[in-house]
Order: structure tokens, then C-alpha cells, then sequence
């Protein structure tokens, strides 16, 4: 079986599989058509959470060293050794005083976090997507439906993510004194307890839900615009993906800065700001950034987080689209007769 089937530009089309009814009309009537015709109307749990896996480790994988340049911009009280005006100029600095791999810091416990809670959030989103759009919209896709369903997807997801995610960070921060994920754990464990690892959980889930949200509800819609039939079309995925990420990236900025500070528990940005011990709640991070840069501090290293997760939902949502519809074609041709 082809994966593709000829037409103008080359485009991929693919049977439908995230459970909406519209018929998929068009395409070329070959024996490509055919097998687009007889692909199963949804992927199986294990496809989705296959899927998922990889497209998590791909995305955080290619983008990691932007994501350890936002993560220093949003320092608020940077070293003047890493204060940075631009992401490449950041790298560029990065890589010519600290050495060619430390942008790298910390990828492995990134990897080790995002397989199993990627493979959750696509998971739960097709099926709560399913569900949901069966109740309030019988026929066709519910933007309300898509926005719960990537919320409910995101309690499951950060559940996993938000330990990786304070090790990784701590690990991206300039002059860190954590050399490997392992002892970079074991350092946090001893000396603030494993509550450290969750510090920032509901400030995370109060930032990602409306991240997904606006996500989620974009791609879904921009699908509609530009590939009303929902067929597996690469481009399609691709551009949507990529302006839903960074129009749900600018949106959400603010929150993901109280996130950062959070999770590094900056110590120079604490003391500045006359806080002993650490810093705690949404609440309190708002007012420290606040009390420290003042309005602008909410929008720190905006640019870098735009510039990450344009290309990184891009990837995400291509690589997931392209193995459902792989496994699900792998899938139906062993079952097929010889």
C-alpha cells in the first residue's frame, strides 16, 4: 500500500481518524484511493499513545537547545555574563563560552519525560475528543469539545512532565551546579523534599490548560480551513500546528515565566526581592515578577518561546499525524486476506 496518493502538489491524502462524520470527498480514484478508502474511520489506544511517544521525543528533541535559551531569558535577574538580546545570538554566546554541547544540558531527562506524557495527552484527547464532540455536536467538530478534551489531556500530561521539567530547567540555568540529571534529582530530593517536583504543578496547569485550549481549538479550526477533509496531509499539519502553537505560546507567556521562577527558584531574583526560603504559589510568583521588572518581566523571553513552539507543535502535530496513519495502515494490511 502507498502512503500517498498523486494529485496537485504532491498532496498526501488519508482516511479520516479522529472520529468527525464529513465525508471526505475528492482525491484521486486509483488504487491509492482505495486503500484511503478502506482505512478505519479511528485509530486504535495503542496507535494514539505510540504516536504520541514519538512525537514528543521528536519535538523536544530538535527544539531543546531554544527551549534552554527561553529558559535563561526568562531569567529576572540574570548573571551579566548570560544576559542575551536575541535567541541566536544566546546560542551563539552559549556555545562559544560554556562549550558546543551545553544548550544540551539536560535533554535525556526531557526525552525519558515526554514519551509516556505525550503518548498520555494524545491519547486522552482523541478519546475525550470523540466523546465530547458526540455530546454537544452529533455531526462534525466542537471547538468546545476540543478545547475540554486538550484540557482533561493536560492534567494527564503535566502529571508526568512537571518533575522532567523542573530538572531540565534547573539543569538549563547559567552557572548550574548540576552536571547530570541523576545527581540533579537527588540534590533536589535531599535538600527540599519531593513537593519540590510538584512546586510549580498547578501554576503549570494553570498556564497549560488555556495553552492547549487555544491550541487545540486553532489546529482543529485551521484543519477545517485548510484541510476540510481531514485526511492525512503533511502540510496541512504542519502549518496548522505551527500557528496554533505560537499564537497559544504569545498568549500564554506571562504564566510560563511565574512557571520558570518556580521551578529554578531563582536565587539572586528571591533575594532582590527580600524572600527567604522558597517561593511558593501563583499568587506569590505574580507579585515577585511584578515587584522585580515590573510589567515587561511578564513577557520575558517571549520572543524565544514563540520562536520554540511554532516550529515544536509543527513537528509534534506531523510526526503524531504521520504515525496513526502509518500504524493504522500497518495495522489493517496484516490483517488483510492473502
Amino acid at each position: 500500500m502507498e502512503l500517498r496518493c498523486g494529485g496537485v502538489g504532491s498532496q498526501a491524502v488519508g482516511r479520516r481518524m479522529d472520529g468527525d462524520s464529513r465525508d471526505g470527498g475528492g482525491g484521486c480514484k486509483d488504487a491509492g484511493s482505495e486503500d484511503y478508502e478502506n482505512l478505519p474511520t479511528s485509530a486504535s489506544l495503542s496507535t494514539h499513545m505510540t504516536a504520541g511517544a514519538m512525537a514528543g521525543i521528536l519535538e523536544h528533541s530538535v527544539m531543546y537547545p531554544v527551549d534552554s535559551v527561553k529558559t535563561r531569558m526568562q531569567s529576572l535577574n540574570p548573571d551579566p555574563k548570560a544576559q542575551y538580546t536575541s535567541v541566536y545570538g544566546a546560542l551563539k554566546k552559549i556555545v562559544r563560552t560554556e562549550g558546543f554541547w551545553r544548550p544540551l544540558r539536560g535533554l535525556n531527562v526531557m526525552m525519558m519525560g515526554a514519551g509516556p506524557a505525550h503518548a498520555l495527552y494524545f491519547a486522552c484527547y482523541e478519546n475525550m475528543k470523540r466523546t465530547l464532540n458526540a455530546v454537544f455536536h452529533h455531526q462534525g467538530n466542537s471547538h468546545l469539545a476540543n478545547g475540554i478534551a486538550g484540557s482533561m489531556a493536560t492534567l494527564l500530561h503535566d502529571a508526568v512532565m512537571n518533575p522532567a521539567e523542573v530538572v531540565k530547567q534547573r539543569m538549563q540555568m547559567y552557572d548550574s551546579p548540576h552536571r547530570s540529571a541523576l545527581r540533579c534529582v537527588w540534590t533536589v530530593w535531599r535538600t527540599e523534599g519531593l513537593g519540590a517536583f510538584y512546586r510549580s504543578y498547578t501554576t503549570q496547569l494553570t498556564m497549560n490548560i488555556p495553552f492547549q485550549s487555544i491550541h487545540f481549538i486553532t489546529y482543529e479550526f485551521l484543519q477545517e480551513q485548510v484541510n476540510p477533509h481531514r485526511g492525512y496531509n503533511p502540510q496541512s499539519h504542519i502549518i496548522s500546528g505551527g500557528l496554533a502553537g505560537a499564537l497559544a505560546a504569545a498568549a500564554t507567556t506571562p504564566l510560563d515565566v511565574c512557571k520558570t521562577l518556580l521551578n529554578t527558584q531563582e536565587n539572586m531574583a528571591l533575594n532582590l526581592a527580600n524572600i527567604s526560603g522558597r517561593l511558593s504559589g501563583m499568587a506569590n510568583a505574580f507579585r515577585t515578577v511584578y515587584q522585580l521588572n515590573g510589567l515587561p518581566g511578564y513577557f520575558k523571553g517571549m520572543q524565544a518561546r514563540v520562536i520554540y513552539q511554532m516550529p515544536s507543535t509543527a513537528i509534534s502535530w506531523s510526526v503524531y499525524e504521520f504515525f496513526k496513519y502509518f500504524l493504522t495502515k500497518h495495522k489493517l494490511e496484516n490483517r488483510a486476506p492473502y
